[in-house]
């Protein structure tokens, strides 16, 4: 399903003529399903014809949902604070 008229179709539309687009060369525009490795799932209009899996989104991004969240990698951040710790003393 097209969200824009004409959108794809392959003719020139008289969407495509108001709106100043160029026959048969746009991508066609579908809505598809995203959905979130917390659950969350929304749809919106995209290009990419398929259904997306995310990692985050705005009901688990730290930055939307109010909570820090300290992501370690390898010991990264305790080594850090044990270098720094021995400055402060």
């Amino acid at each position: 399903m097209s969200m824009v008229p004409g959108a794809g179709s392959g003719g020139d539309t008289r969407f495509e003529r108001e709106n100043g687009m160029k026959a048969s060369i746009h991508p066609e525009y579908k809505t598809i399903n995203v959905t979130c490795s917390c659950g969350h799932s929304f749809e919106t209009g995209s290009t990419l014809g398929r259904d997306l899996n995310i990692e985050v989104c705005s009901q688990c991004h730290p930055f939307y949902t109010g909570k820090q969240k300290l992501v370690d990698t390898g010991g990264r951040v305790q080594r850090f604070r044990d270098r720094y710790k021995k400055r402060g003393e």
